[in-house]
């Protein structure tokens, strides 16, 4: 087990990501106050808390409280090699997309159509959803075809003291960028779901399959949070520096 030194207790300058990068379970600190650790995580604490009127100093006791506590290796994501960090993501949040959305995605069509009429709200989630679930396998694809293995052969090159070709980089760079920028597009389109929904809020009238697909949006949005984050704060910059 780890246990966090006073230097890495949360500045008002450092950001919300490399925060959660040194330690997830602070995560459920940044849930608790509503700020965003994945798309979000370029900003500093400080002005995340001013734009949700949130105490500067409260926060950082939170995290305080949760950084002393032992931390296991197996949650230090960012201790981890980068191909091992990848293939986890691989394993644990491209299976889960892959097996889930399918599901989610017909959950949602089934209550737009029965639903409705009622509540319009839902015929624009499934719609949001499966523009979503075409770029994420869009995305998979480009992660686990062109960044994932470039990363496994940068890194085994760097280990045996060997220097990339600087085409090599400049084409990882310019996948990092993009696949950056479809993060951010992905989790604003989650978002507006979560809005659409009132937070997942099920109605009166809702039948189980209402109840079932907010459930399993929900679900995906939490697996979301984690999977982005791993790559925007840790693998991503990370590799860039290959």
């Amino acid at each position: 087990m780890e246990k966090s030194t006073p230097e890495q207790v949360a500045t008002n300058v450092e950001t919300v990501g490399s925060v959660v990068a040194r330690d997830y379970r602070t995560a459920q600190v940044f849930e608790k106050y509503g700020i965003d650790f994945c798309c979000g995580g370029n900003m500093p604490l400080a002005q995340a808390c001013r734009e949700k009127g949130i105490d500067l100093a409260a926060l950082q006791r939170d995290l305080a409280e949760t950084a002393a506590r032992p931390l296991e290796r197996s949650q230090n994501y960012d201790a981890w090699e980068l191909p091992f960090l990848a293939d986890y993501i691989v394993n644990a949040h491209h299976g889960y997309l892959k097996e889930s959305i399918p599901t989610i995605a017909a959950y949602a069509n089934k209550i737009a159509q029965v639903h409705g009429p009622n509540h319009p709200e839902v015929v624009q989630i499934a719609q949001i959803f499966e523009k979503v679930a075409a770029d994420l396998t869009q995305h998979l694809e480009s992660e686990e075809g062109q960044l994932f293995p470039a990363i496994r052969k940068l890194t085994e090159l760097r280990k045996e003291g060997g220097a990339p070709n600087p085409e090599e980089i400049k084409k990882l760079k310019a996948v990092l960028a993009e696949l950056g920028h479809e993060h951010d597009e992905v989790g604003a389109a989650v978002h507006e779901i979560r809005r659409l929904s009132k937070n997942y809020a099920v109605p009166a009238d809702a039948c189980n399959t209402f109840m079932v697909t907010y459930e399993k949006l929900k679900e995906f949005e939490d697996d979301l949070h984690k999977h982005v984050h791993l790559e925007n704060n840790i693998l991503f910059p990370k590799a860039g520096k290959l």
